[in-house]
């Protein structure tokens, strides 16, 4: 399977799931996967939620930021990954100056 994300138009959410700022994402989902590489501007942050669908993997290519995962913060930093199981509640804030840069991937499980 290959994905072109070059061929998936950006879409820009502000306030994703009560959190704030903006963000963008290329979003490719079907039955067993969501892939989305996403970018949290400085000050921008994914509210709160509880993770139904599956198990969320975040690989940060770029930038600094915070996870919270069930109330445990984790630092992001380039070649990091958070992981948060599905069931499990959990946000992600961007703490820099610069743009917070993801891949997320969600397994269906």
């Amino acid at each position: 399977m290959l994905i072109d994300f070059n061929e998936i138009a950006a879409v820009t959410i502000p306030g994703m799931n009560g959190g704030t700022g903006t963000m963008t994402a290329r979003m490719y989902n079907d039955e067993k996967y969501r892939i989305i590489p996403t970018t949290i501007y400085p000050g921008g942050s994914i509210g709160i939620h509880t993770q139904n669908s599956g198990d969320d993997m975040n690989y940060i290519l770029s930038g600094v930021g915070i996870a919270v995962c069930d109330g445990i913060e984790e630092a992001l930093k380039p070649g990091v990954m958070h992981i948060c199981p599905k069931d499990s509640e959990h946000s992600i804030i961007n703490t820099g100056t610069e743009d917070l840069i993801m891949l997320t991937v969600v397994v269906a499980r």
